[in-house]
């Protein structure tokens, strides 16, 4: 029977990749490959009831515990939750609660960390035992680990009996960078995400590991409790009363149609945060109403977890090739088996440098993993070594550049590698398309299929020639008429009035990014200025350091980079940067973080208002941070960050008060009226 021969694969597969997963924090297929096996063995035993068997991973709860940690049963089970991939599964649920229960519902929604979970027990309001899931009614005793974790009290506030909560250790993503990095440096094996590195820093017999790997914590359930609540809602309340961390972005629903916005939001907004998620988990408010739906055999019947699109797919890595940007420098990256991932389809990944291919060692013809978060640049993970074909040789970085031949140089302490020929086509035709992008002159239909045409026609063969472009020529080229020629014409002459900023962020110089193009134009108020400018006054503006001042000044001593630009002052592009501030500085020496959306400001023009006032704007929260201006879908982090320093929360109005008085309004610290969190 085909069912039964498949149904047993499946048990075996599925099997497999829980033991990677869960014992060996090695996983070799993604997350949403592995739901997918769990579906179909799930509907193959929904069609053949027959074919069910007690040890099927459809009817188990996580994972056998390893012998690394003393096994510890857990005070009441720790279950697995369904899943929802759609609106109309989401229905489905909602749909049959309605066989237990008929009378209104209330939701719980929650962020569904992507982290592991696992059980804390205070006895005496002392944590006196921390374990990991396990198989749900068995996990692993990681007590003297969880004792590392900063976020995790060792003492609740009342010293209640018996108090266990459920939640999730997590890494944050800023943590998982860094690790990262330093494992790079040490020549260690990097991990494939956040997930993976939180489980490796967990499961370690040294806690001093655990303790070095800045891992976090919020709680999301209480399982055992001194006193009777009436709802979810009061649970997470007395949770964070007691010193848990909860998450500020829970909230409380009244239909399937608000949930399913706050799904959509959150899908969108999935990365505002320090911390990663896949899913939202959504409860059922009323913890009489979870009496009456009680459980099935692996999971509550309220709750179920709506899971996002999958950011992490595998696929074959059919060659690695060598990309050469404007500055020459030379970026490996990886031609793929076309794959679905992260909402689009993904044909190319970034390799980013030579010491990555080596580190985690990529080969054409691997399969691999590959990542796309958001509107991150795709990126390779790492190969599935158990899938490598065998004798497969490793890559190794070319010598030459492939674009023009010349060699390709790597300093000793960089680990980037560079094109030495200063005539190589590929930076020439890069550096157009760079000035004429958007963010720089934002020159519409220039393009980088049309400069390469241009390029090829020798029409363009630098910058300058953008605005000396012969168009009896152009009126040849075979699908260039009236009206693209003279939308072309339009474009060019348009960015000729562009601010200072864009123009120094299009001339390609040397460690100045957009943000350090800004606050130099701003600084200087001319390009002529900056010009004759020596290192230590381009140094003085402020946000400028000594390593962009150097590189800065270097670029305009160059003869050919000065004759560029009297070519562009020639065609009359814009070198006047903004006049200095009439404005009272009525913030001055004063750290303002705007996060959210604001009614009347764009984030870039609230941040300007402040600056223009004398005060800074940072990207993040700390102790030197004077306010918090909240908007619609703020990011969670840097709120609870200013609730914890204590630091008060603006609305939009109270904001616009501030920027007139220089004085703070009085709110609560840590609390803004019309704060709106998720």
């Amino acid at each position: 029977m085909l069912a039964a021969t498949r149904a047993e694969e499946l048990r075996a597969l599925i099997a497999y990749h829980n033991q990677l997963y869960h014992q060996q924090d090695a996983p070799e297929i993604s997350d949403v490959e592995y739901d997918e096996l769990v579906r179909e063995l799930k509907q193959i035993e929904l069609d053949y009831p027959e074919l069910v068997t007690e040890d099927s991973p459809s009817q188990q709860v996580g994972f056998t515990p390893s012998d690394l940690f003393t096994p510890v049963e857990h005070l009441t089970p720790m279950m697995s939750l369904d899943n929802a991939m759609s609106f109309e599964e989401l229905a489905a649920w909602g749909k049959r609660l309605e066989r237990y229960i008929d009378t209104n519902v209330e939701y719980s929604c929650e962020l569904k960390m992507d982290g592991l979970a696992v059980s804390l027990v205070y006895t005496d309001g002392h944590l006196t035992r921390a374990a990991t899931r396990g198989d749900g009614r068995v996990g692993e005793d990681i007590t003297l680990n969880v004792l590392q974790i900063k976020g995790v009290p060792h003492r609740l506030k009342d010293a209640p009996p018996l108090v266990e909560a459920r939640g999730e250790i997590y890494m944050p993503v800023s943590s998982f960078k860094q690790l990262n990095e330093e494992q790079m440096l040490r020549g260690e094996r990097i991990f494939a995400n956040p997930r993976n590195a939180a489980a490796g820093s967990l499961r370690q017999k040294d806690p001093q590991i655990t303790a070095s790997r800045n891992l976090s914590f919020f709680a999301y359930q209480l399982a055992q409790a001194p006193v009777n609540f009436k709802d979810h809602a009061e649970t997470l309340a007395y949770l964070r009363e007691q010193g848990l961390p909860v998450n500020p972005t829970s909230k409380i629903l009244h239909s399937l149609s608000e949930v399913y916005d706050f799904c959509q939001h959150w899908q969108v907004n999935r990365h505002s945060n320090d911390y990663e998620i896949d899913g939202v988990v959504v409860k059922i408010n009323d913890l009489a109403q979870r009496q009456e739906l009680g459980f099935t055999s692996k999971a509550p019947r309220w709750a179920v977890a709506f899971k996002f699109p999958p950011e992490e797919r595998n696929t074959l890595l059919k060659d690695i090739m060598v990309s050469i940007g404007r500055s020459g420098k030379a970026t490996p990256f990886a031609v793929l088996e076309p794959v679905f991932v992260g909402g689009s389809t993904v044909r190319l990944a970034t390799l980013h440098n030579q010491d990555q291919v080596a580190l985690k060692d990529v080969r054409p013809g691997d399969v691999v993993i590959v990542r796309k978060a958001g509107d991150v640049i795709p990126e390779v993970v790492g190969p599935v070594l158990s899938k490598r074909p065998e004798g497969l040789p490793p890559w190794e970085f070319p010598k030459n550049c492939p674009e023009c031949g010349g060699e390709l140089s790597r300093s000793e302490g960089e680990s980037d590698t560079f094109c030495t020929s200063a005539e190589c086509p590929k930076q020439l035709e890069q550096r157009i398309v760079h000035f004429a992008s958007r963010g720089c002159m934002d020159i519409e239909n220039l393009g980088e299929r049309t400069v390469q045409l241009f390029r090829q026609l020798e029409l363009l063969r630098d910058i300058g020639d953008i605005y000396n472009l012969d168009y009896d020529r152009i009126k040849l080229i075979e699908g260039f008429g009236e009206v693209s020629i003279n939308n072309l014409r339009s474009g060019i002459e348009a960015s000729k009035q562009r601010p200072l900023s864009n123009l120094l962020s299009g001339l390609g110089i040397r460690h100045l990014g957009a943000t350090g193009a800004r606050v130099l134009a701003k600084g200087m108020h001319h390009l002529d200025n900056i010009l004759r400018a020596s290192v230590d006054e381009i140094g003085s503006v402020e946000g400028i350091g000594t390593v962009i001042a150097q590189s800065v000044h270097e670029f305009f001593q160059h003869e050919d980079n000065r004759q560029l630009i009297e070519r562009l002052r020639s065609a009359g592009v814009n070198f006047e940067g903004p006049k200095a501030s009439t404005l009272a500085q009525t913030l001055s020496g004063m750290s303002i973080v705007v996060t959210g959306t604001l009614e009347n400001f764009s984030r870039e023009g609230a941040e300007e208002a402040i600056k223009e006032r004398g005060g800074k704007s940072p990207g993040s929260v700390s102790k030197k941070t004077h306010a918090v201006v909240l908007g619609e879908g703020p990011g969670a982090a840097k709120i609870t960050k200013a609730r914890d320093l204590k630091i008060p929360i603006l609305n939009e109005q109270q904001f616009q008060q501030l920027l007139e008085t220089g004085v703070i309004p009085e709110v609560s610290a840590g609390d803004g009226e019309g704060a709106v969190v998720g």
